[in-house]
């Protein structure tokens, strides 16, 4: 496609460190950019993959990185993870902490473990003043009564799933919320409903590539460049202009994660 120079998308979520993207990482990012994706935003999970998310936001100017511990690899996390952690936000001036959050789906999940990771996260954010990266499945009241205790405390609900009264707590709470492949599917009835509700001005875009792809690239790898066709779904689902959906998602991401405008 041409790329529309006057149309910039910011890819909120996007794992572009993991292995399956060692093989074309650049490649990929070239098309991304071809399909007006400016920025991608990287949350790292665990420790052991930090580094290689900091080495990666160095080598392209495209990507941006966040650091912090995935609820779903608890099995991995130590607490002297916390204190490393600390060092690395410190070190590494990250856009945000994340990817943090509480995933009470997973079978035999150790929800007091994942609730102190999660508030040890929080008080992270709030000394180093960055917003938070969360993953809320099965737990977002549990998130939303975590995060109230801090206040001062901004963010996105990644991937979000709640119901349209738990999205307009978010909000009060001045959290935004991002949505990606799952709303292009037509059975999807809840999640397409709140796009069209929810103010533009609280969604964030997201691909959670390599995972959740759109349903034109259903059982594919997700990749960045697929965030346009999200972007063209919103448009549709909002009955406007897919550029007025560019323009306000991209400004909400970069009030939210400061990011610099020269460098978008």
């Amino acid at each position: 496609m041409d790329k529309n120079q006057s149309m910039q998308l910011i890819d909120s979520h996007c794992h572009l460190d993991f292995n399956v993207f060692d093989i074309d990482r650049k490649e990929l990012l070239a098309d991304a950019s071809n399909h007006n994706v400016s920025k991608i935003i990287v949350p790292a999970v665990a420790r052991n993959n930090w580094q290689h998310v900091f080495e990666v936001s160095q080598q392209y100017e495209m990507i941006e990185a966040a650091y912090g511990l995935h609820p779903m690899f608890m099995k991995y996390h130590q607490h002297s993870d916390l204190l490393l952690l600390r060092g690395f936000l410190e070190n590494n001036k990250p856009i945000a902490v994340g990817e943090c959050g509480l995933d009470f789906f997973i079978k035999d999940a150790n929800k007091d473990a994942q609730v102190e990771f999660f508030k040890k996260q929080l008080k992270l954010a709030d000394e180093f003043s960055l917003p938070v990266i969360v993953h809320a499945r099965k737990s977002l009241d549990i998130v939303l009564r975590e995060v109230r205790k801090f206040p001062n405390i901004k963010g996105v609900i990644h991937s979000f799933s709640g119901s349209l009264q738990q999205a307009e707590a978010c909000i009060k709470q001045g959290f935004m919320l991002g949505f990606g492949g799952p709303i292009t599917y037509t059975r999807a009835t809840k999640l397409r409903k709140l796009v069209t509700e929810l103010p533009l001005e609280s969604l964030l875009l997201e691909t959670d590539a390599p995972d959740q792809p759109d349903s034109n690239h259903f059982g594919q790898r997700n990749v960045p460049a697929n965030l346009l066709d999200i972007a063209k779904v919103v448009a549709e689902l909002r009955q406007c202009d897919i550029s007025e959906v560019a323009q306000v998602s991209t400004k909400n991401a970069k009030r939210l994660f400061n990011l610099n405008p020269q460098n978008i």
